[in-house]
């Protein structure tokens, strides 16, 4: 069977996340202690009471990253005393610096020679349960479209982001193959609709899910052989 789409995860598939956002949230806190004096330390733990906090009250933004940083940092803003409307203009001042800096990823050495060679036979496609920007990394000219979570409202493994790619595709799943690192949310998610699923593994980590991927490859340049052997 033919395979026509290829849709990727981002982070931890193409690049390695936590430096980029330890980065991005030096980022952030070095642009608050400019700018928002009267907040009160934003250590981990008041981190993780705020977000705790606003899920509970919005539980429909636990996988809507975008919209969850900038109601933490509001929150947090209006418990430091600032009224509503400077509370919010500083918050998304704020969320567009950690934005910015989340865009700096450091692509595995492999990523941009093998879509390189992929877009010339094949239509790519991101999904993303993050923020990251394919346009703003330098990966827009690879790929076809880009979804994420803030953009459908839901986040892998609900099928439908993967529903939603395919239709934007215009693609059967039978045609199509998911490429991701996270058993659950890549490869679980793309085989509930029926797309062919290949897991990242560049630790070789025992797979412990109920069904096993297609196929498992440890680096991105081993990608067009596998997807090779699907055409046969």
């Amino acid at each position: 069977m033919s395979i026509r789409l290829i849709t990727f995860d981002l982070d931890d598939t193409l690049w390695s996340v936590k430096p980029v956002i330890i980065a991005a949230d030096n980022a952030l806190r070095t642009w608050l202690a400019r700018h928002a004096e009267r907040l009160e330390g934003l250590t981990a733990q008041r981190l993780q009471q705020l977000r705790a906090e606003v899920v509970q009250q919005q539980p429909e933004l636990d996988r809507r990253v975008s919209e969850l940083r900038y109601q933490v940092l509001l929150r947090a803003l209006l418990q430091s005393g600032y009224a509503q409307p400077e509370a919010q203009e500083i918050a998304e001042q704020a969320f567009q610096v950690f934005l910015a800096a989340r865009q700096n990823v450091e692509l595995f050495a492999d990523v941009l020679p093998t879509l390189e060679q992929l877009r010339s036979r094949y239509m790519l496609a991101a999904l993303s349960n993050g923020n990251a920007d394919v346009r703003r990394v330098g990966l827009g000219g690879y790929f076809s479209f880009a979804l994420n979570a803030d953009m459908l409202g839901v986040a892998k493994p609900e099928p439908q982001v993967f529903l939603a790619a395919l239709a934007r595709a215009q693609v059967k799943p039978a045609h199509s193959v998911h490429i991701g690192d996270h058993p659950q949310d890549d490869i679980f998610g793309a085989q509930q609709v029926g797309m062919r699923t290949v897991w990242f593994n560049p630790e070789q980590k025992i797979w412990t899910g109920e069904r096993e991927p297609d196929a498992q490859i440890s680096q991105i340049f081993q990608l067009p052989d596998v997807l090779k052997r699907f055409d046969e």
